[in-house]
């Protein structure tokens, strides 16, 4: 089991007959990628990615179908795996004939022999050759005078400069992301070496360009690239690697409930799987910009995902698998790393906003309802502590935020549309936007654009690819593909997502007709107001004065200039992503009316009422009512019928106070009925709070307020 990469690198070993060429000829070798099966009854090995094991969990607890499990890039620890490392060592005393491999090129042993009770560690050499590392950092303190600061820029091309001098070989940077590979792309290139190509390499490249560091060439390249070529992809010809020592990791607030991406200092370990890209093909360089007592400061390993992401996702899976049976056995369940506390309560908290886990009075009348059924033990298991929406998530391998829009479209009759927006945003955007062609690209990318909604967009390409696809064969709509600046590929495993949803919601029973055709402007509000459901924390208000929007708690936020939305700022829009780079943006957004934020939103609103009135008009005493969502104000100064505003409870002191404002001037005496002759309006007042004494059985409304 390892990820899409991995998966698809072992299987065309398996069949090349590099890998374990016994098991090729008889088709053993298989791999489901994403959604894709290709497994028959001969398969002797499945290659999956850990979704797809956690998704045979579900339907096999103690996964009778293999007798070994091989875990490999272990060293990535995503949540994924971490679950399933946690559940693997609650299955194994069942399964005692099970057996686990789990292997890495740069793991902590130790920690994962422990977990284990004592496993066995195997160490394998690599075939790799001797590596040197050279510390150039930033700042030169060599000199006694002053110290001497170099800009990361100025420092890469020095020391490729200093790497060109060793002979030839090809060079890999490490960098950040995408703006620094282009500020550093055009320092290089206007060194103008001779016979050297510079190549970037980042995930948003079209395919093709991705793929040119693969093909061969001549001369010397200088490949830029993230941290996608220090796990995911081995970059061959590698000879030389420069190392700033800092990456984007993603970390996940728990105050703000927003996915940050500081840029933060590497660990010892990364820095390791770094320098050893250059021992691959020959002896190699690395140089290292920063000190040697820096890197011997850092950490040993980097944080597993688990410490530094949302557990909304991991605990459904746990809860709808049974392992644990309420939040609070989270904390006991045996994590190779467990979590902080606070972040497996932030993840209840979404959970119990998306409407996932029942609330202590359903589980109260549960209980209740259980021991009026005879037959029953006192100490029979207690029911599930997900709710029917809980249950309903559970069966779908996504975010649980998108799960929670697929649920809300199925009342709303949108349910094909909500899924293949759900598939969308789970895969990368099928449109390139080729860096020497962006222009073109955008021109034949306009006609998907809707200015209201990035949704729509998404919808209207959906709906132009299926008719497409219909019209052509299929090398035509693939030459298609590549015209128009589409990814074929990621267009594929869109309709395949697409496709495994609408499997999986017939069994959850959220059933949608067969086909791929959609409605796109018919069913736009209720499309808007099915994501609302999943989406209410990524809700923003525009803030006039500072050309931002204010979003929950306490948050502001930008949308971000790929947006169709990004010239329009409406007054409301909600977003499927909010992310934190330079700054917080709103990626793919569409403008919402707030009246749909207040009923997807229900009890989840906090209302405050002020300054009661007296509405001659309405015969009733009125208030303002103001309501907000995690701080942002949905509603203000509405008026409602202040004594039949939820929760509402008033003394003795401020009934008389409101009724004495209500009588005005008239000083005449109240009858033993409590009404006061010639203040028709007043006695109005009276009866309507009376009625109101009676209704919630307290007689603290107005009180004796003629004793006073």
């Amino acid at each position: 089991m390892a990820d899409r990469n991995a998966t698809t690198t072992w299987n065309g070993d398996l069949d090349s007959g590099t890998g374990l060429v016994t098991l090729e000829s008889s088709g053993a070798g298989q791999f489901p990628v994403s959604f894709t099966a290709r497994t028959g009854d001969d398969t002797l090995v499945k290659l999956m990615t850990d979704g797809i094991l956690l998704a045979e969990i579900q339907r096999d607890r103690l996964l009778r179908r293999y007798d070994t499990l091989i875990i490999d890039e272990a060293h990535e620890r995503s949540l994924n795996i971490d679950f399933i490392l946690g559940y693997l060592k609650q299955l194994l005393p069942r399964r005692p004939d099970l057996k686990v491999i789990i292997t890495s090129a740069t793991i902590d042993p130790e920690s994962f022999s422990r977990h284990f009770g004592g496993a066995p560690v195997v160490e394998v050499s690599g075939r790799t050759y001797p590596v040197e590392v050279r510390y150039r950092p930033l700042v030169d303190d060599s000199d006694e005078t002053e110290d001497v600061v170099r800009d990361q820029t100025q420092a890469i091309c020095e020391a490729v400069d200093e790497l060109c001098a060793e002979g030839p070989g090809d060079i890999l940077v490490f960098l950040s992301g995408e703006r620094e590979i282009r500020d550093t792309a055009d320092a290089l290139e206007q060194q103008n070496r001779p016979n050297t190509e510079v190549l970037p390499l980042y995930a948003r490249l079209s395919t093709a360009e991705q793929h040119r560091v693969f093909q061969p060439h001549g001369g010397r390249r200088i490949v830029l690239a993230t941290n996608v070529a220090e796990t995911s992809l081995t970059v061959p010809g590698i000879k030389y690697v420069i190392d700033p020592g800092t990456a984007r990791i993603s970390r996940y607030s728990v105050r703000t409930k927003v996915q940050r991406l500081p840029i933060e200092r590497i660990s010892q370990a990364s820095a390791n799987q770094r320098s050893g890209r250059c021992g691959r093909v020959s002896d190699g360089i690395a140089i290292r910009l920063y000190s040697e007592e820096d890197f011997l400061s850092r950490d040993e390993f980097t944080d597993p995902e688990i410490l530094r992401t949302n557990l909304a996702s991991v605990i459904l899976h746990t809860m709808s698998i049974g392992v644990v049976r309420s939040p609070g056995d989270m904390e006991r369940f045996p994590f190779v790393q467990p979590p902080a506390k606070r972040s497996i309560s932030d993840g209840v908290n979404v959970l119990r906003e998306l409407g996932a886990l029942k609330g202590s009075s359903d589980r109260d009348a549960e209980r209740a309802g259980r021991t009026k059924k005879k037959g029953r033990s006192r100490g029979s298991r207690t029911g599930s502590p997900l709710t029917a929406v809980g249950r309903k998530l559970s069966a779908f391998p996504v975010d649980p935020r998108l799960g929670r829009m697929i649920v809300a479209a199925q009342e709303l009759g949108v349910a094909k549309e909500v899924m293949v927006l759900a598939a969308a945003l789970t895969i990368q955007d099928p449109r390139e936007r080729p860096t020497e062609q962006r222009a073109q690209a955008d021109e034949r990318h306009a006609r998907f654009k809707d200015e209201t909604s990035d949704f729509s967009g998404y919808l209207l390409l959906w709906q132009y690819l299926q008719e497409k696809q219909a019209e052509l064969s299929s090398s035509q709509f693939r030459k298609m593909c590549r015209r128009e600046y589409i990814n074929y590929l990621r267009v594929r495993e869109w309709q395949d997502l697409y496709e495994q949803l609408r499997n999986l919601g017939s069994r959850a029973g959220v059933k949608v007709s067969r086909g791929r055709t959609i409605r796109v402007g018919e069913t736009e509000e209720a499309v808007h107001r099915s994501l609302l459901a999943g989406l209410l924390s990524h809700i923003g208000l525009k803030d006039q004065r500072r050309h931002e929007y204010q979003g929950a708690r306490g948050t502001r936020f930008s949308i971000f200039p790929g947006s169709s939305l990004f010239k329009k700022n409406p007054d409301w829009i909600v977003s499927a992503e909010l992310v934190e780079t330079s700054k917080l943006w709103a990626r793919v957004n569409a403008s919402v009316d707030p009246r749909w934020i207040e009923e997807a939103a229900g009890s989840l609103l906090k209302h405050t009422y002020s300054e009661p009135y007296w509405s001659a008009k309405r015969g009733s005493v009125m208030a303002y009512d103001k309501a907000t969502l995690f701080g942002v104000p949905v509603v203000t100064d509405r008026p409602v019928n202040y004594w039949r505003s939820p929760g509402i409870i008033h003394s003795n002191g401020s009934g008389r106070i409101w009724f004495r404002k209500t009588i005005g001037t008239c000083t005449n005496t109240p009858s033993a009925s409590g009404l006061v002759p010639g203040a028709a309006g007043a006695n109005s007042y009276v009866r309507s709070s009376r009625n109101c004494e009676s209704e919630v059985g307290r007689t603290q409304v107005l009180g004796n307020w003629d004793s006073s």
